[in-house]
């Protein structure tokens, strides 16, 4: 016998044995459980953020006539009122809120402040209805030197909107801006101690039917085909994880609010006014909200492609050093099949579902 040949039977037992291991282990691992699902069913309960401005119309009829609770099903509903954007973030990233109809500024803030990790965009639900109203006296931009301009806060949609408007004409710095709550800035107006306010609907119209403003500009104008996301709909990435279920059934009331709120605008105006009279005390007048509902389009679009210029925009009206990076924001998924399923075409990402 030579003196290869017990090496060469050695390897060959050793590669037999390997190959035996190698496909117990394949085995084994075939047949091993899958990786948990974070998939924990139907939440127990919702908490759902919105204001009392009719930017949130869809959110309001949803809420007045029962339509998130009908799909929500054993998921108790939990409505949280709030008065501007940024409020809204900090109970989102603090966990205090599960879901919330917001601006597009603050929902880009909520993505950003987290590093992209905390919540999702998820859904649209108005376009239009902000306007920059003014003093009667006040007939162009460089009118508003030495003026003072109202927001709702510092860093909402409207805050940003106007900032980098003053800075495209060349008023940044001499215009004194300041944010007041949306009531509080019609009394103010109306008293003469601001002299401009850049508001959401209906404040925007109450400014003008109520108190004599004029408008100098309709936000809708510096859009392409007057198309921006006033109000969308955004949730914890958390929560969209763990009950998938739940963020469908929110969806199907936003959408049959939706339908609600375009196919019947006379019964969708007349829930909104109760709603808004339930929130603040005090109902619109018919002439106010059938203005401010000329300058809304409601529906489930959030506008995807608008959100790289509106990240943008931060930057430009000083409220960020960079533009936040808003790739991988969307998750239109969901929508979609909701959409898909009633027999309406799909929103478009336009990539914001990538990172």
């Amino acid at each position: 016998m030579s003196a290869t040949r017990p090496f060469r039977l050695l390897a060959a037992a050793l590669a037999v044995t390997v190959a035996v291991t190698a496909a117990g282990c394949s085995r084994a691992d075939s047949d091993a459980a899958p990786a948990a699902s974070s998939d924990k069913g139907p939440a127990t309960e919702l908490r759902l953020g919105y204001f009392p401005n009719v930017t949130h119309a869809a959110a309001l009829v949803g809420l007045g006539k029962g339509l998130f609770t009908k799909e929500l099903g054993s998921t108790k509903l939990v409505p949280t009122k709030f008065n501007a954007g940024p409020e809204a973030v900090g109970a989102l990233l603090g966990g205090s809120l599960d879901a919330s109809f917001i601006g597009s500024g603050p929902a880009i803030n909520a993505y950003a402040k987290s590093n992209g990790e905390a919540v999702r965009l998820i859904a649209g639900a108005t376009s239009g209805g902000a306007q920059l109203v003014v003093k009667p006296t006040i007939t162009k931009p460089a009118d508003l030197v030495g003026k003072t301009v109202v927001t709702p806060q510092l860093g909402n949609t409207q805050d940003v909107s106007l900032k980098k408007w003053l800075a495209e004409n060349q008023l940044t710095g001499k215009v004194k801006v300041t944010n007041l709550e949306n009531a509080q800035t019609l009394d103010a107006f109306k008293k003469g101690d601001v002299d401009a306010a850049w508001l959401p609907e209906p404040w925007s119209s109450r400014l003008v039917l109520d108190a004599g403003a004029k408008v100098l500009l309709d936000e809708a104008s510096l859009w392409p085909d007057g198309q921006f996301p006033t109000t969308v709909l955004i949730v914890r990435t958390q929560f969209l994880k763990e009950h998938p279920a739940t963020v469908t059934a929110l969806l199907k009331g936003l959408n049959a609010a939706i339908d609600l709120s375009t196919s019947d605008a006379a019964q969708a105006k007349t829930v909104v006014n109760d709603q808004l009279k339930e929130a603040t005390g005090k109902a619109l007048k018919p002439a106010v909200i059938d203005r401010a509902w000329q300058h809304i389009k409601i529906t489930a679009d959030p506008i995807a492609s608008t959100f790289p210029q509106l990240a943008k925009d931060q930057v430009a009206a000083g409220i960020a050093k960079q533009a936040p990076n808003v790739a991988g924001f969307a998750d239109l998924g969901p929508l979609n099949q909701v959409l898909t399923q009633a027999g309406k075409p799909a929103v478009d990402a336009a990539g914001l579902d990538a990172k």
